[in-house]
């Protein structure tokens, strides 16, 4: 008994190291796509929160990897980093301490401005106080006004400028809907490109040009049922790349 015991441990051992080893190796990949992701997120989400995130997800990658599935180990692992950060962006608390830091260092230039300047300061000043561009400013009071953490009527425009600052209702602006946004778009994108150029452009011009598909078979010279055929066709070669990299349907986004 305690033979097997021992005997257990170290294959439990083996497979930790084993496993640790590969993360390691793969950090790397973790860090790119935490990057690629995090470009198309609000600017108060935190690229350190998003690796963290998935260097978890990279774990639990490699300790359920399954060689035996011939699936190449990185992009299984691309998929569960990708999947661990958008879960922890469905877990964003939008008051959260990220937020509510920007807006108490907000309060206090505003405040220390007022005092000053014996005015209202301008976004300008509060902008050049916080050490952000203009745009940049205007981005991160949108989405404070947005979650009701600051007023629009709280700042001031530039002299130059007598048009107030506009805080135009944002749609869906939740990171996790974002980046699932993204993802989608750019896992369709590259489905797509293993399709013959001839499928790629029935699925372009009948998904993004919103073309019939008699408007398309007069443009490739083909009758209606033919493209038809070729959509199809091109939809299960697609489903079939994107099954290959660990992704059944649009619900993994």
């Amino acid at each position: 008994m305690g033979l097997a015991n021992r005997t257990a441990r170290q294959k439990e051992a083996t497979a930790r190291a084993e496993r640790d080893r590969v993360v390691l190796e793969h950090l790397s990949l973790v860090k790119a796509i935490a990057i690629r992701v995090h470009e198309s997120l609000p600017v108060h989400v935190d690229l350190d929160d998003l690796v963290h995130a998935g260097v978890l997800g990279l774990f639990d990658a490699a300790s359920k990897y399954n060689p035996d599935k011939k699936v190449v180990f990185q992009s299984y692992a691309k998929h569960r980093v990708k999947g661990a950060i958008l879960d922890s962006l469905r877990q964003l608390d939008w008051a959260s301490r990220d937020l509510r830091k920007r807006q108490k260092q907000l309060d206090s230039v505003t405040h220390d401005l007022m005092t000053r300047l014996g005015r209202m300061p301008t976004e300008a000043e509060v902008a050049a106080t916080l050490g952000l561009g203009i745009d940049r400013w205007r981005r991160v009071a949108l989405e404070l006004k947005n979650l009701g953490l600051v007023s629009a009527s709280s700042l001031r425009p530039d002299p130059e400028n007598s048009a107030p600052i506009e805080f135009p209702a944002a749609p869906d602006s939740r990171p996790d809907r974002i980046c699932a946004h993204e993802q989608l778009k750019s896992a369709l994108a590259g489905a797509m490109k293993c399709l013959p150029e001839r499928y790629q452009k029935v699925v372009f011009l009948y998904y993004t040009n919103e073309m019939t598909m008699k408007e398309i078979g007069e443009v490739l010279g083909v009758n209606e049922s033919r493209v038809s055929q070729i959509h199809k066709m091109a939809l299960e070669r697609m489903a079939v790349n994107l099954r290959s990299a660990g992704i059944e349907s649009a619900g993994a986004f």
